[in-house]
């Protein structure tokens, strides 16, 4: 029995209605729409992680490697364990809340947001074990949960305006336009960004990592041809290879001291909602695409892709990077025929090899990682399109959910004002029968919680 007789009875390719070359080049396909988080994951994390003795150049190659590392576990748990042909990576969102929010926000030192990362992952594991999803959803108010897809896509696109210095501080409107056109950063930012939309529009394989590479080089080429001196569109020096990540592996554990409690559970509590429905509406929105739902709509046996994402996120905090979820970027792999593991399994060993690239990543500028940002957040906006507008408490829930996520620069309060205004409506319309117990509960802990933060009586 040859290599690919062997990959096929492995991952039960014929019956799935498929076969082992249709999965290899589905599993390419997937690796190149999402291979972008091996340069903006490291982006984002490394203006929140510094390490003593360490510059951010060589900082932001550890972050690379624990991305490429955690992707490639979570998405072989992925493949041999729950057969699905869905890749994994940090998430974006959750890598910009551990960042812009939790360590540059709440200054939480980055040890201490990693062990938040990785107590949700082992919390993640343990519900998907004992099976509590089901039980765990019913807690969340629908319209929440329908629109925080939205929401942090508003979130990354206004973090993205910033980044390529589109928009910026003004004292007397907090933002306003920046002078673009006579920035080159902001230029070669905007240029960028048109391409990888004309790119994606026309539905080109790998249109985020190739608008982010070909601006980069344009970067360089522009200064290598002396148009612009280095430190301008270009690092100013590049660091050397950097693939030692001990510095920033482990580094959890001693987050795990010196934690305030009520900071760290809303951190934790924050994490753990985002990855558990973003991975779900994932896993059921790319499923769609490959006919795995059932007549119900449900994915069956959806316990185990959940845990994939589990084991990645615990994994993930281990080596040092944010929180692990299911790209949507897979159903590009889907609808090239990708219907088991074995396209998983390509993804895995994809990110895998492109460890080699390790010492280029850092040669980036910032401008051309951040285009990502832009781009993923206006697909993500199109979430909208599953709230019911017409109801009171979905409008008035959903539209907090969206809305304050990026004016309060933060995830967790944008979901904390959704998840609070919907039981209050629902008493307000004569409705509050329709409002579990549990909701009720979490809602008056998160007013408490923000009556006391926001007041000054905790931290």
């Amino acid at each position: 029995m040859g290599l690919s007789d062997t990959l096929a009875a492995r991952f039960d390719v014929e019956s799935h209605g498929s076969d082992v070359r249709t999965e290899l080049v589905a599993g390419l396909t997937t690796f190149l729409a999402m291979s972008y988080i091996i340069v903006v994951n490291p982006a984002i994390l490394s203006e929140a992680i510094q390490i003593e003795g360490y510059g951010q150049g060589e900082v932001f190659q550890m972050i690379a490697i624990a991305t490429i590392l955690s992707a490639a576990v979570g998405t072989t748990v992925m493949a041999l364990y729950a057969n699905r042909p869905f890749g994994l990576a940090p998430g974006l969102g959750l890598n910009a809340f551990f960042a812009y929010t939790v360590v540059l926000g709440l200054g939480v030192p980055w040890q201490t947001a990693l062990a938040a990362v990785f107590v949700e992952g082992v919390l993640f594991i343990a519900l998907t074990a004992v099976g509590a999803r089901e039980y765990v959803i019913q807690l969340f108010p629908e319209p929440v949960k329908r629109a925080v897809g939205a929401g942090i896509g508003l979130f990354l696109l206004f973090i993205g305006l910033q980044e390529l210095q589109i928009v910026v501080n003004d004292e007397a409107t907090l933002v306003a336009l920046g002078s673009v056109f006579a920035n080159p950063w902001a230029i070669l930012g905007v240029l960028g960004l048109v391409l990888t939309f004309v790119l994606w529009a026309r539905n080109i394989t790998g249109a985020i990592i190739l608008g982010v590479l070909t601006t980069a080089l344009a970067g360089w080429a522009l200064t290598l041809g002396g148009v612009f001196s280095r430190g301008t569109v270009t690092p100013e020096s590049l660091p050397s290879a950097q693939y030692d990540i001990t510095p920033l592996a482990g580094a959890f554990v001693d987050g795990l001291s010196g934690i305030d409690p009520l900071t760290f559970v809303l951190v934790v509590f924050t994490f753990f909602f985002v990855d558990f429905f973003d991975t779900a509406g994932t896993l059921i929105g790319v499923s769609q695409f490959g006919d795995f739902l059932d007549e119900d709509g449900d994915l069956p046996d959806m316990d185990r892709p959940l845990m994939a994402d589990a084991v990645g996120t615990t994994f993930g905090a281990v080596v040092g990077t944010s929180t692990v979820t299911t790209y949507i970027e897979s159903s590009t792999g889907v609808e090239e025929g990708g219907r088991t593991g074995l396209t998983a399994l390509v993804v895995a060993l994809l990110f895998i090899a492109s460890l080699v690239v390790i010492p280029l990543v850092a040669a980036i500028p910032a401008y051309a990682s951040f285009i990502a940002l832009i781009v993923v957040g206006v697909i993500m906006l199109q979430g909208l399109t599953e709230v019911d507008w017409t109801d009171p408490a979905w409008a008035v829930s959903a539209g907090l959910t969206v809305t304050v996520m990026p004016f309060a620069y933060s995830i967790a309060d944008g979901l904390a004002a959704g998840i609070v205004a919907y039981p209050a409506i629902k008493l307000a319309v004569g409705e509050g029968d329709d409002v579990a117990l549990g909701q009720y509960a979490i809602a008056l802990l998160l007013a408490a919680y923000y009556v006391l933060s926001t007041g000054g009586y905790i931290l």
